[in-house]
């Protein structure tokens, strides 16, 4: 496999399936059925979701209600769909340890880097939950963090999306798919990869980004093996 420890960042929405909000069952199963094609091969995984399908604090905030509460609401949120996801991952015969920024001892351990890379030699999918602990932070910027912090090679983006275009592909039909661009035309064309923090901690660190499809069954393994899927971000 072209890369050995891999941390790969799922958006809350992208478990909703074709539903309106909530976890779709069988889009988490096609997920731990991906997953468990690169654990058989040796792969280290780790995982970070978001919790948009259950709640996002920015959009509290923007009806009244207080950031920092909305934030908090929205940590919880990722532990939920950590555990759904832990759930499915298990079910597939995968071994598997749900990490918390935010302690809820009874349901899951608290982030400890130490723990988590020793979980992830072991041979274990380590799903980190509770974003970074902190408001005002996205789960762009807790993968990226947890990314830097466990040594992984590569931060994987899978969204509904086969990649980074000039312009949305679902809005523009005659949009431009990259298949390699760096951070520095990242941020001269403003396209959207990541939020800016995320993003910029990223290329300080000289991490590279792949955004790929994950809703296409086989391409999380594909972009694994070093093939040439989704587009790549690097120096």
């Amino acid at each position: 496999m072209h890369y050995k420890r891999v941390l790969l960042k799922l958006s809350g929405e992208a478990l909703m399936g074709n539903r309106q909000y909530g976890i779709d069952p069988e889009r988490l199963n096609d997920y731990a059925k991906e997953i468990k094609t690169l654990v058989d091969k040796g792969v280290e995984v780790a995982i970070v979701i978001g919790g948009g399908n259950i709640f996002r604090g920015v959009a509290g905030a923007s009806k009244g209600m207080d950031r920092v509460q909305g934030d908090h609401m929205g940590m919880l949120a990722t532990v939920i769909n950590g555990l759904a996801l832990q759930s499915a991952c298990e079910n597939s015969g995968i071994q598997t340890r749900l990490q918390s920024a935010i302690k809820i001892n009874e349901v899951a351990e608290p982030f400890i880097r130490r723990k988590a890379m020793r979980h992830l030699e072991k041979g274990r999918v380590v799903i980190f939950g509770g974003g970074t602990g902190n408001p005002y932070f996205t789960t762009d910027s807790a993968a990226v963090l947890r990314a830097i912090e466990i040594e992984a090679d590569v931060i994987l983006k899978g969204t509904r999306v086969d990649g980074i275009y000039t312009e949305d592909p679902e809005q523009n039909q005659n949009a431009t798919k990259f298949d390699f661009i760096t951070f520095e035309d990242v941020l001269k064309k403003g396209l959207k990869v990541m939020d800016t923090t995320a993003f910029t901690l990223s290329q300080e660190n000289e991490l590279p980004i792949i955004v790929f499809d994950m809703n296409t069954r086989g391409n999380l393994f594909k972009v694994v093996s070093g093939e040439n899927i989704g587009t790549k971000v690097n120096l």
